[in-house]
This record gives C-alpha cells, structure tokens and sequence, in this order.
C-alpha cells in the first residue's frame, strides 16, 4: 500500500542526486555550453584545493558551533525564566519564539539596516548615546554580525522546545529539594538541567541541519565578504554555480556538503540514541 509514495519519494530523492553526481564528474560550464567532457574527479579535486574551501569549512564549523552555544545558553536561561508565573507571561512567550517565524532575508535586512547600521542603526545610537564611536559591525566584525542574526532567529527555536519540555518537569521534586534546603541554583543544575539534557540534545541536532546551510543572511548582508571572512560552503557553492557559472564545480561542491552534513546527522543521531538509551 505505501510502495507508490515510497517510489514517488526514491524519484524525487535518486534523480536529483543522479544529476548532480553526473555533473560533478564532467567540465558543465553554462558560458561555454556543449563543451561538457568527462572528467571524473578533477571537479572534487579543484573545489577541496580551492583557496575558498578552507575558508568556507572553517566559517561554516565557527558558525555552526557559535550558534549552538548561543541557543542552548540562552534558551535554557529564558525557559527557566518564563517557566515561573508573571504577569503578561502568554504575550511574552509569544514574543520570544515570533522572530523564527520571519523570513531570513527579512530578519538580515532589519538587521542590517535598523540595528547594525553604523550611522542610523540601534546600536549605533547607543554608542553614541554612552560617548562611544558607533561600531561598523559588517565591515569590522562581519562574522559576528552573522552569528547575532542567525541566532537571533534560532533561539527562539530553542526556546519553544525548552520552553515545552519544562512543562513535563515534576514540581513535586523541586518543592522537595527546597524542603532539603536545597537553593535556586542547586535546584537548576541537579533536577532542571538533567531534565532538559534530551531536548537539548534533540535542539543540537536539529538546528546544527539547518545551520550547515545559512545562506539567505550571508547573501543580504555581506556577500560573503570582505574576502572569504563570511563565506561558508553553502555561499561558496552559489558562487560557484550562480556567479561563476561553473555547474560542473559546483555540483561536486554540493556533493561535499551533503556528505558533511550527513556525517554531522549520523554523529549527533548516534550520540542522542546513546544518551536516551543510558536514560532508560
């Protein structure tokens, strides 16, 4: 009964990734269309030696990793916070997760132009406001501006998982511990931090997916500039394929990422298991 959707699901998958391996072992060029010889790995070999590739793998690990240690941080401390009763609390869960909602070429433009700016932007007029010199964040820092955009839309993700782990949390448990004497802190780091360990591992696994192909903030704001500084693999293979035109490279480039990327899936989904499995 499933095979059809199994069948629509292996074409949709197969054919795609048949094209792809194709045009990464010929030279596809689309400025010099019909000229499309074998051969072979020479493709993989010119983008792993590319000057760029360095640059992209390095800025894609520093953005991956930057941005996790972001979000679980963040999003441990604000689901502990909004987890205790106040005043106005459903508004202001709304708040926190609406920015993962927003379009990414949305969010860098706001960025880039309401907050970052260094003459008309937010922090510039802070700056300004404490004596400072506002600071050219894409020209001076342009992988840290990256890192606050696309945390800035993810930890609202981490958020919202957190956010719904810590309603399964027994109350029961940290009203004993105060009974023991034990404080905030202890009640934190030995009952609701262990407690959050699989959806934090679940929140890691997913977005580091997600994180592999940022590409939408990079494209609106620096274009992965000023040189390689904010270029990752998924930018450098639009380069390759969109501005250099070289289908061929590209296409082996593509190959990289998903084998990256898968390697990452299988690391994480191994370490997971491992972890619930010790759980139980």
């Amino acid at each position: 009964m499933v095979s059809p959707s199994v069948l629509v699901l292996l074409v949709w998958m197969i054919v795609p990734l048949a094209m792809t391996i194709y045009f990464s072992l010929i030279r596809y060029n689309l400025l010099y269309p019909g000229d499309e010889p074998f051969v072979g790995l020479e493709n993989y070999y010119y983008f792993l030696t590319d000057e760029g590739f360095a640059a992209g793998a390095f800025n894609t690990l520093y953005l991956v990793l930057s941005v996790l240690a972001i979000s679980v941080i963040f999003g441990v401390l604000i689901a502990v916070l909004v987890d205790n009763d106040f005043w106005g609390r459903g508004i202001v869960r709304v708040l926190l997760i609406s920015p993962f909602f927003i379009m990414p070429t949305v969010t860098a433009l706001v960025w880039k132009n309401l907050l970052l700016h260094p003459v008309s932007g937010v922090f510039a007029a802070v700056w300004r406001f404490f004596g400072a010199q506002p600071v050219d964040w894409f020209a001076e820092y342009p992988m840290g501006a990256i890192i606050m955009i696309v945390s800035w839309q993810w930890v609202p993700f981490a958020v919202l998982l957190l956010m719904t782990a810590m309603q399964s949390l027994d109350q029961e448990q940290k009203d004993a511990a105060r009974l023991d004497g034990a404080g905030p802190l202890a009640i934190f780091w030995h009952i609701t931090l262990p407690h959050l360990m699989r959806p934090i591992a679940v929140v890691v696994m997913i977005e580091t997916i997600f994180l592999l192909s940022v590409f939408a903030e990079i494209f609106t704001t620096t274009g992965g500039g000023p040189g390689y500084a904010t270029t990752n693999l998924a930018f450098l293979i639009y380069t390759q394929a969109l501005l250099q035109f070289d289908v061929g490279m590209a296409s082996a480039g593509g190959l990289v990422a998903v084998i990256i990327a898968n390697i990452a899936a299988f690391i994480l989904i191994r370490i997971i298991g491992k972890n619930l499995t010790d759980k139980q």
